[in-house]
């Protein structure tokens, strides 16, 4: 037995049924819909259940997606720690310069995860209060814009 000599066994593979051909092919005229009705128009939507209340209905709407919500950039005090050098100015441009953020989206948010041993000059839109305290603990300021 070979690839190119491989075919179905014998009856088990049928021709399918072209309808809408005329009334001698056997399927013509209303083509095996019967007569009038939905089933017969083609026209039962996504979701219809027969006239009982649909499940989408049915179901409680949940949540709120709120339009004037603004989504800030976060980055880690521990962050700043390892890429910026004592004395160093920390601004929303100069972290997507060094590729700490991707984009800036609503402003930078700065969080206090992670230690700070640096003396760093912080300009961002935010500031967690644990942020701020780090950063001005270690002789730095955190200056909001």
């Amino acid at each position: 037995m070979k690839l190119n000599e491989l075919k179905p066994s014998e009856g088990s593979r049928k021709a399918r049924m072209r309808v809408g051909r005329g009334t001698s092919a056997g399927k013509g005229k209303t083509a095996g819909r019967g007569q009038k009705g939905q089933k017969a128009r083609n026209t039962i939507r996504l979701g219809f259940e027969g006239g009982q209340m649909p499940f989408f209905r049915r179901m409680p709407k949940r949540g709120f997606n709120n339009i004037n919500r603004k989504e800030y950039a976060v980055v880690n005090l521990s962050t700043l720690n390892d890429r910026f050098e004592d004395g160093a100015e920390v601004s929303p441009v100069i972290l997507v310069e060094k590729g700490i953020v991707k984009n800036e989206k609503d402003g930078i948010k700065i969080l206090g995860n992670g230690e700070l041993n640096k003396k760093l000059t912080v300009k961002a839109h935010k500031f967690s209060a644990s942020a701020k305290e780090a950063i001005e603990a270690a002789g730095g300021n955190a200056e909001v814009i």
